[in-house]
Order: C-alpha cells, then sequence, then structure tokens
C-alpha cells in the first residue's frame, strides 16, 4: 500500500516536459529573447554588419539561415583572441579558414573550439536560429 501513495506523490510533483513552439522561427517572446534549458539553448541572431570571431570551447553551435545571406569563415587560426565570458573566446580575424557563402534555409553545425565568424557586405543582413548545445568542459 505504501508503493501506490509514493508513486502517485513522484507523479504529482514531477513538473510536465517543456514543449516550446517559436511561431515562425521568433519567440513570442520577441527576436532579442533566449530560451535557455539544461544542456542548450535557443536563440535569433540577427547581423548587418561582420561579427567577431567566436571561439566557444564548451558549445556546438547548430545554425538555421533564416533572412539575408553572408560569407562564414570558420577552421583555420583565430587571431587576437580574448575571453568575453566563461569559456568563450572572441577574436578580430581568422588564418588560413574557409570561406563559405550561406544562404536561407542552409543548416550549419560548428563544433565547440571551432573560432567561425559572419562577414556581411556593406547592405547585408542575416538572420539565424541558433540552438546552442553544451558539452562538457574538456
Amino acid at each position: 500500500m505504501i508503493l501506490p501513495v509514493i508513486l502517485l506523490a513522484f507523479f504529482q510533483q514531477a513538473a510536465p516536459p517543456q514543449v516550446l513552439v517559436w511561431p515562425h522561427g521568433v519567440s513570442p517572446l520577441g527576436i532579442n529573447h533566449k530560451d535557455v534549458f539544461d544542456n542548450h539553448l535557443l536563440e535569433v541572431s540577427h547581423r548587418d554588419h561582420s561579427g567577431n570571431v567566436e571561439v566557444h570551447l564548451t558549445k556546438v553551435d547548430v545554425m538555421v539561415i533564416q533572412y539575408g545571406t553572408a560569407r562564414l569563415l570558420y577552421g583555420g587560426e583565430a587571431v587576437g583572441l580574448h575571453p568575453t565570458a566563461e569559456n568563450e573566446l572572441q577574436g578580430t580575424t581568422i588564418n588560413g579558414g574557409t570561406m563559405i557563402r550561406v544562404n536561407p534555409g542552409d543548416v550549419i553545425h560548428i563544433p565547440a573550439g571551432v573560432p567561425h565568424q559572419f562577414i556581411l557586405d556593406p547592405g547585408e543582413t542575416i538572420t539565424y536560429l541558433v540552438v546552442k548545445v553544451v558539452e562538457p568542459a574538456k
């Protein structure tokens, strides 16, 4: 008789899994909102100029380009790196990287530790969904 009471108490206290819907790829709380979960986060990024080089030491980036276009420079050796947060570095450029043009619908996977940077020509903009998956520190 005790086991059913314990099971009932457990199921009454357990929170239901969170289902999240972002209609048309943007959080209902606005484009600047991000949702953080135990091992990942969701955010939408918008750029109207080139960004800094980024190196995430413990996060994998999965990006889906929604609007616009840009060049993505990745790999190689990051120059001018400095810490911006725990396990996060930014720099000025990448030497010896690979450059590709990305367009709406493209899906990009950048492993932890890989330098990357969006480069936009004058007048270009790009908006993309980012899923950052946290890996244990190496």
